[in-house]
C-alpha cells in the first residue's frame, strides 16, 4: 500500500498515544478515519489535531467503544460504515491497550482480567468485526499491536507482569498465524504485528483510569516521567509503523530498545528471565526507566 490518500482506516485507542499519532499522520495524507476509544474527550482532541493538517474533504468520525465488549465493537463497525458511507475499509489498527494486573497470584482478578481483555480480546473482537471489510476492499492491511512483552514476558526478575505479557504473546501468535491464513484465503490483505519498546505515551495514567484507580499525584508524576524518559516518542513510533505498512513488513519492531531486546532474547533464550540478563540490558541502557 504505497499511498494512504483516499483510504479508510480504523484505529482503536485513538484518543491518545500511538493511536492519536497514527491518526495525525494518516489524516495529513488524506486518509479517512474512524477512531474509537473509551474516552470521548481524548477522541475530540485527536480530531481537532487531525483536522488542523488534513486536506479538505477528509472525513474523521469518532466513536465511543469498549473493545472488551464484542457488541460494542460490532456497533462501532456499523457506525463507522454508516459515517463513511462504505461497505469496506483499507486499514485496521487494533491499537488499544492498557497495563496492570501484573501478578496472577497477588493482584485482583478483576484487574488481571480487564488488562488481558483490553490487550487480547480487543484485538480478537476487532479482527472478527473488521477483517471481512478488509477482504471486501481491493487491498487491505491489518495491524495488531503486540509489544516487546510479546516475546519477552517480563519487566525484570523482581516484578511480576503476567496479564499484559500473556495478552501480548497471544496477539503476536495470532497475528503470525494469520499470515498463512490470509495468504491462502485473502492474498490481497496483509497483516503486521507491531512490537514497541518504551514509547512516550500516557499508558500508565490511562491504565489507572480504566482500572478505576483514579488520579493521584504520585501516579501522575510517574506517568510523566515514563513519557518524558522514553527513547522513542509516540509520533516517531507512528512513523515507524506506517513505514512498515508501506513496505509490507509483517514484523515491525519499534525503537532501538525493541531491536536490542529482540537480539538478546534470541541469543540467550534460556537466560531471558535471570538477573544476569537484566544486568546485560542495563549495561546497554535498554528499558532503563522500567528496569
Amino acid at each position: 500500500m504505497d499511498s494512504f490518500s483516499g483510504k479508510i482506516a480504523i484505529i482503536t485507542g485513538g484518543g491518545s498515544g500511538m493511536g492519536r499519532e497514527l491518526a495525525r499522520r494518516l489524516s495529513a495524507e488524506g486518509c479517512h478515519l474512524a477512531l474509537c476509544d473509551v474516552g470521548e474527550e481524548g477522541l475530540a482532541e485527536t480530531k481537532r489535531q487531525c483536522e488542523a493538517a488534513a486536506p479538505a474533504g477528509t472525513t474523521i468520525s469518532l466513536h465511543r467503544c469498549d473493545v472488551t465488549d464484542e457488541a460494542d465493537v460490532l456497533a462501532f463497525r456499523d457506525a463507522a460504515l454508516a459515517a463513511h458511507g462504505t461497505d469496506h475499509v483499507h486499514l485496521v489498527f487494533n491499537n488499544a491497550g492498557i497495563g496492570g494486573g501484573g501478578s496472577f497470584l497477588q493482584d485482583r482478578r478483576e484487574d488481571w482480567d480487564r488488562v488481558f481483555a483490553v490487550c487480547w480480546s480487543g484485538v480478537y473482537f476487532g479482527t472478527r468485526a473488521f477483517l471481512p471489510l478488509l477482504v471486501a476492499a481491493p487491498e487491505g492491511h491489518l495491524v495488531n499491536t503486540s509489544s516487546i512483552n510479546g516475546f519477552w514476558a517480563s519487566l525484570g526478575p523482581e516484578r511480576a507482569h503476567t496479564a499484559y505479557c500473556a495478552a501480548k504473546f497471544a496477539v503476536k501468535g495470532f497475528t503470525e498465524a494469520l499470515i498463512t491464513d490470509l495468504r491462502l484465503h485473502a492474498p490481497h490483505v496483509k497483516v503486521s504485528v507491531v512490537m514497541p519498546g518504551h514509547i512516550g505515551t500516557d499508558i500508565a495514567a490511562n491504565s489507572a483510569a480504566v482500572l478505576g484507580q483514579g488520579a493521584h499525584p504520585k501516579l501522575d508524576a510517574a506517568s510523566g516521567r515514563f513519557r518524558e524518559s522514553a527513547p522513542t516518542t509516540a509520533a516517531a513510533a507512528a512513523g515507524i509503523i506506517l513505514d512498515g505498512v508501506r513496505a509490507g513488513r509483517w514484523r515491525i519492531l519499534v525503537g532501538e530498545d525493541a531491536q536490542l531486546l529482540d537480539q538478546f532474547v534470541r541469543e540467550a533464550p534460556e537466560e531471558a528471565y535471570e538477573t544476569g540478563f537484566t544486568d546485560r540490558m542495563r549495561e546497554h541502557d535498554v528499558l532503563s526507566y522500567i528496569l
